[in-house]
């Protein structure tokens, strides 16, 4: 009788109780944790990058290279990318044009942050931020692009940082761009953003430019810009900048029958009234709910049969967050009010309604 030996564990099998081992050992953390921390660009795990160098462009703005992770796609030039950074223990996310050549050789993206008042990440970014810093990132989107096909009239309209995503499309395309117009809004000379680059690229002859220093000029009106710019009607024409700015141009260009040349690229909505609390609507499972103004959206689900993600209910974990889709939240520890925008997400166990609201679960 001939006795078979038992057969060998695979290799696949041994890793994966080697894994349940370590898994046990490390509890509550898990093996993936620590790769986290000793790579974490790796592919196969949540997009992130880190900072390699910091630029400053003025008093108030910064331009910040960051080495993106393994699973980041390629950008057309004006996109942007939402970007999260912890502040005060805090997960932020915010959204930022990409600024930088597609074709770098070391592989980085860049975006350029102009601190505002009261922002909370951009002043995080402009003054606290350091070279190692490792942000969260979301792949490129948008579709303020110059698009497959060239034209050969273009004019440019921008004010403040709405200069970042033009700048990104003139990096990429000066050479393909025969005939473009540059005009742009400041407050100074010295506070425009890119001044010195925008400068030589029209000292080359490769733009015209026409700056605006609005503490000693004013404000830009339509009037003046068809001045300025005589062939305005042959030019197709992407703007970027305040609300008012933009929509006094969509409004112009409508009325003079051109809305097909105008492409606008809007950095924030239109401020709205938060009131304390009101009706939440929780759009998948078409639930609608009356919730407190002390009460967290979460507490206000769940009371009302929502099946919620969540996981610490205290504002550390993240498993909470979820995209906030209209109206307004009101952070239950801070007191900071989140507006509804693109992409925006919230985390519902520390957000109570501030007036009317509509989240995505």
């Amino acid at each position: 009788m001939t006795t078979r030996a038992p057969k060998s564990p695979t290799v696949g099998t041994l890793r994966d109780r080697l894994v349940k081992l370590a898994q046990i050992a490390t509890t509550p953390l898990v093996p993936s944790d620590y790769l986290d921390l000793v790579a974490p660009l790796r592919s196969g795990t949540a997009l992130r990058g880190r900072i390699t160098a910091i630029h400053p462009e003025t008093r108030d703005a910064v331009t910040l290279v960051i080495r993106p992770g393994r699973d980041w796609q390629p950008h057309e030039p004006g996109q942007y990318a939402r970007l999260g950074i912890d502040v005060d223990g805090v997960r932020q996310w915010r959204t930022y044009s990409l600024t930088s050549k597609t074709d770098r050789v070391d592989g980085c993206i860049a975006i350029t942050v102009k601190a505002i008042p009261g922002g909370t990440v951009s002043n995080h970014l402009v003054r606290r931020a350091r070279v190692g810093t490792i942000v969260h990132l979301d792949g490129a989107a948008g579709d303020f692009t110059l698009g497959a096909h060239v034209p050969a009239k273009v004019l440019f309209v921008t004010a403040g940082s709405g200069i970042t995503p033009v700048m990104g499309m003139l990096r990429n395309n000066a050479e393909h761009l025969d005939d473009v117009v540059v005009v742009h809004s400041a407050p100074t000379a010295a506070d425009m953003v890119f001044g010195s680059e925008l400068r030589k690229l029209a000292q080359q002859g490769r733009i015209r430019l026409i700056e605006r220093h609005t503490e000693t000029s004013g404000r830009l009106g339509v009037t003046e810009l068809e001045e300025l710019v005589h062939d305005l009607a042959d030019r197709e024409t992407w703007a970027c900048g305040p609300a008012g700015l933009l929509d006094t141009l969509e409004q112009h260009w409508a009325q003079r029958g051109l809305t097909d040349q105008l492409h606008t690229e809007r950095f924030r909505i239109e401020p709205i009234v938060a009131g304390d609390g009101g009706t939440v609507t929780f759009t998948r499972s078409g639930t609608t709910a009356e919730a407190a103004g002390s009460e967290s959206l979460l507490d206000a689900g769940e009371g009302s049969g929502v099946l919620m993600p969540s996981g610490c209910r205290m504002g550390v974990c993240f498993g909470c967050v979820v995209p906030l889709k209209e109206g307004a939240v009101r952070d239950l520890r801070s007191g900071d009010i989140t507006e509804a925008s693109e992409g925006v997400l919230i985390q519902t166990c520390v957000s109570a309604a501030a007036g009317s609201c509509n989240i995505d679960v």
